[in-house]
C-alpha cells in the first residue's frame, strides 16, 4: 500500500496520470480525512518547558505586565529617593538596572521559544491547508467532469427527443398530405 501511494504521488507530480489513477487518488482523498486540528495536536506534544515559555509570553506580552511593571519601576525609584534614609539602590539605580537587564536576558529567549513553536504550528497549519486545498480541487474536478457528462447526456436525450419529434411531424404532415 505504502508503494503504490508513493507512485500516486510520483503521478501526480508529473501529471501524467491515467483516469483509473486519477480516479483511484480522488476516491483515496475523498474517503480519508486529511485536515488535522492543529492547534490539538500541538498540545498534546507540549513540554513543561514549552508551556511555561507559552504562559511566561502571554503575561510578559500583555498590559496588565507592563502597567505593573511601570509601576513596580516608579515605586522603585520613588523608594530610593524620597522614603528611605539609606537607600537600597542609590541615583544612579545601578541595582534596578541589573534587575532589568537579568529580565531582559531571561524573557527573550523565552519568549522567542514561544514564537518559534508558534512558527513550527503555522508550518503545519500550511501544510494543512495545502492539502486541504489539493483535496477540494480534486473534488470539484471531479464534480465538473461529473457535471460535463450530465450535460452530454441531457444534449443526447433533446437531441434524441428532437428527432422524435420531427418524426411525428413528419408523420402528421405526410398523413395530412396522404389524405389531401
Amino acid at each position: 500500500m505504502e508503494k503504490r501511494k508513493r507512485e500516486i504521488v510520483n503521478m501526480l507530480l508529473k501529471q501524467n496520470l491515467e483516469a483509473k489513477d486519477e480516479e483511484e487518488i480522488i476516491d483515496l482523498l475523498i474517503n480519508n480525512p486529511i485536515s488535522i486540528d492543529v492547534d490539538k495536536e500541538s498540545d498534546a506534544k507540549m513540554t513543561f518547558g514549552d508551556k511555561v515559555a507559552d504562559k511566561l509570553s502571554e503575561v510578559a506580552g500583555s498590559w496588565t505586565f507592563i502597567i505593573l511593571f511601570c509601576l513596580f519601576l516608579i515605586g522603585w525609584i520613588v523608594l530610593n529617593i524620597y522614603f528611605l534614609a539609606q537607600p537600597v539602590d542609590p541615583f544612579p539605580f545601578i541595582l534596578l538596572n541589573l534587575l532589568l537587564s537579568c529580565l531582559a536576558a531571561l524573557q527573550a529567549p523565552i519568549i522567542m521559544m514561544s514564537q518559534n513553536r508558534q512558527a513550527k504550528k503555522d508550518t503545519i497549519r500550511n501544510k494543512n491547508d495545502y492539502r486541504t486545498d489539493l483535496k477540494s480541487e480534486l473534488i470539484l474536478e471531479q464534480l465538473y467532469d461529473r457535471l460535463e457528462t450530465l450535460i452530454q447526456n441531457q444534449n443526447k436525450i433533446l437531441a434524441y427527443i428532437k428527432a422524435k419529434e420531427n418524426e411525428k411531424t413528419k408523420v402528421n404532415e405526410s398523413r395530412k398530405n396522404g389524405k389531401n
